[in-house]
């Protein structure tokens, strides 16, 4: 039976890819200044580089702004001004300053939850951002443990339920990001409570999970996440 349910951070319990999708619309801005954008290579560009230098920089707004610095001096052939590389740094800065914000009934939601289930929040990204995050969210004190990783994957859940002396199948991850936050769990034969947010960054929506996968509930609002809590308890026993 389920002893152990995960949270995600980022746009599961506070509102985040907002703000890097209006640092993205802004940067697009200013390389546009140089460039066409009508053939839409900025934000093509832009993700093939973020990805390139995942290993390098890891997930998180600094990592963002080193690959918009580096798509805007390939794209401008190194024209771009030191005046407008400073305003991309900016645009960095002001992701890293953002308020956090808790979807709304998030925090009740994680309450009733662990009313009856240990609870844990598995978050990933640049530590110290994560931190700040965390500490401005108010829910910290709901969790038993917080977990700041560089990368989810099989490896990282797998040594977080050893930690708890727990199976898979005993363990719930609830997320936004089917690639990050469910596919991992399910794979090791764990469950996943999928809460979709409004916009996912491109990275994000690459899943080789089916829609019909049974060990995944998929909700439409946090108030939804402790009944299907409750559903996936009831098909893991």
């Amino acid at each position: 039976m389920l002893q152990l349910i995960g949270f995600d951070g980022d746009d599961t319990l506070w509102h985040s890819e907002d703000y890097y999708q209006q640092a993205n619309a802004a940067f697009a801005a200013i390389v546009g200044r140089y460039v066409d954008l009508a053939d839409g290579r900025v934000q093509s560009d832009m993700l093939a580089t973020e990805r390139r230098n995942l290993e390098l920089f890891g997930y998180g707004a600094k990592g963002m702004t080193l690959s918009m610095v580096e798509t805007a001096i390939a794209m401008t052939d190194q024209r771009i001004s030191a005046s407008d590389i400073h305003r991309i740094v900016e645009l960095g800065k002001t992701v890293l300053q953002h308020p956090v914000e808790l979807l709304p009934g998030m925090r009740e939601a994680v309450e009733q939850v662990a009313a009856d289930y240990a609870v844990v929040l598995i978050t990933k990204g640049d530590l110290f951002h994560q931190e700040k995050k965390v500490a401005q969210s108010g829910v910290a004190d709901l969790f038993q443990r917080i977990e700041i990783v560089s990368e989810k994957d099989v490896r990282t859940y797998r040594r977080v339920l050893n930690e708890f002396a727990l199976q898979p199948a005993q363990f719930a991850m609830v997320g936004n990001s089917l690639r990050s936050d469910i596919e991992p769990v399910v794979r090791l034969g764990g469950w996943g409570v999928h809460l979709p947010y409004h916009v996912t960054w491109a990275h994000e929506l690459e899943t080789g999970l089916g829609d019909d996968e049974q060990r995944v509930i998929t909700v439409a609002l946090p108030a939804d996440v402790p009944a299907a809590v409750a559903e996936l308890a009831q098909r893991a026993a």
